[in-house]
């Protein structure tokens, strides 16, 4: 068993040098990239309340989510497996503005079982979210943000999956089905299984066109969705034509804005369907079976913390750009260091702090260690060495 130690749990790792280095390079810049674009920095907590987490989209995620007992107030508690719950809290409770709010995040959250982000238990998820404006602009801008984030990863060749969850639940809902009829059907909507939907519809007892718009709908998918839909949903009530209309109008805003980008539309696409009002979209890379990124429009989220307000936002796995980004390397490439030999000598210790105020790495000797790396430090990533001189401490190559 003792040799066993060194095993990790599935579906955890750990990330070792450089990897982490260059993970650590990119998340500054991601951070950097969203405060330019005016996104303010929340670090909710690692564990908190399990009513807390299991608000809003926290419902879909109770069977992700570790819980234990709080020793001191005998109350469940959960580590997180999403960070938008507790984010929505920070907006809806603590900050409390009035105006439109851009909120970003970064930190691990624990899964109980591997979902999506690369197949990890632990992802380390960031995102941005914008509280307080319902419209276009702040989905458009979210998913703006999406490509940048992709870019500066090194992700290039992506596509983008929209759908708009109001279509599915406005049918439901024109068709009076009960919540058991709309899970049942929700669930083979996702699987696209298209003999089980026409036997559900047709054990409903639903109106002729409405079992057929309702059959359909698992085909809406691909480039040309949006045009198809006019005419299969040409019978739809009010709700379900605002969410065909509203996702045409997105369609045009993204075409203008981000024309490189292919978008293929899924009006049965339904992720987050218990919490999501609006669109739903996630980023994919061609070859990669795995969203890299996803989100949607999640409004009123912040309602059970005693305030309302609109949402949109998204969130990634900095591990798995970590693993699908290209160059990355090459860009946080760790500068060699400087080797400098145990001493108290003032002028040696003098230079050293200097280097090391102007950015330069030094390693010190540690007596007792391998007399070998006294003379050839290399291996420790070093190509110079201070030696005493003339005109005292100098820089040596080696």
């Amino acid at each position: 068993m003792d040799e066993e130690r060194w095993l990790l749990p599935t579906g955890i790792e750990e990330i070792l040098p450089p990897q982490a280095q260059i993970m650590e390079s990119l998340r500054r810049d991601l951070l950097d990239l969203y405060r330019c674009w005016g996104y303010e920095l929340v670090v909710p907590p690692f564990i908190d309340f399990l009513e807390s987490l299991l608000t809003g989209t926290g419902q879909d995620l109770d069977l992700q989510t570790f819980k234990l007992t709080d020793q001191l107030s005998g109350r469940l508690l959960g580590v997180r497996a999403d960070m938008t719950p507790q984010v929505a809290r920070i907006d809806a409770h603590h900050l409390r503005r009035d105006a439109p709010t851009r909120l970003c995040y970064l930190g691990t959250v624990l899964h109980t079982r591997a979902d999506g982000f690369a197949g990890t238990r632990s992802p380390y998820q960031i995102g941005a979210e914008v509280y307080g404006h319902a419209g276009i602009e702040s989905d458009l801008e979210v998913l703006r943000l999406i490509f940048e984030t992709l870019r500066m990863a090194g992700i290039t060749g992506c596509y983008l999956d929209l759908g708009h969850v109001g279509i599915f639940r406005g049918l439901a809902r024109q068709g009076g089905l009960d919540p058991s009829q709309e899970h049942a059907l929700f669930a083979a909507l996702q699987r696209k299984a298209i003999p089980e939907i026409e036997t559900l519809v047709g054990a409903f007892g639903l109106p002729t066109r409405l079992a057929a718009m309702l059959v359909a709908l698992a085909d809406l998918n691909g480039d040309d969705a949006l045009t198809r839909a006019a005419t299969v949903l040409e019978g739809a009530q009010a709700p379900v034509l605002a969410a065909v209309a509203y996702l045409r109008r997105l369609a045009d805003a993204l075409n203008q804005w981000l024309p490189e980008v292919s978008v293929h539309y899924d009006l049965a696409e339904l992720r987050g369907y218990r919490y999501k009002t609006g669109v739903v979209f996630a980023a994919f890379v061609p070859g990669w079976g795995q969203e890299l990124a996803r989100g949607g429009r999640y409004d009123d989220i912040g309602r059970v913390f005693g305030r309302a307000r609109p949402a949109v936002g998204f969130s990634t796995d900095l591990k798995g750009l970590l693993r699908l980004g290209t160059g990355l390397g090459t860009r946080y490439r760790e500068a060699p260091a400087i080797y400098a030999p145990w001493s108290a000598d003032p002028a040696l210790l003098e230079q050293v702090e200097r280097l090391r105020r102007d950015g330069h790495r030094v390693l010190t000797a540690l007596p007792g260690g391998d007399a070998q790396l006294d003379q050839d430090p290399r291996p420790l990533g070093c190509d110079r060495r201070l030696v005493a001189g003339a005109a005292g401490w100098q820089l040596e190559v080696i």
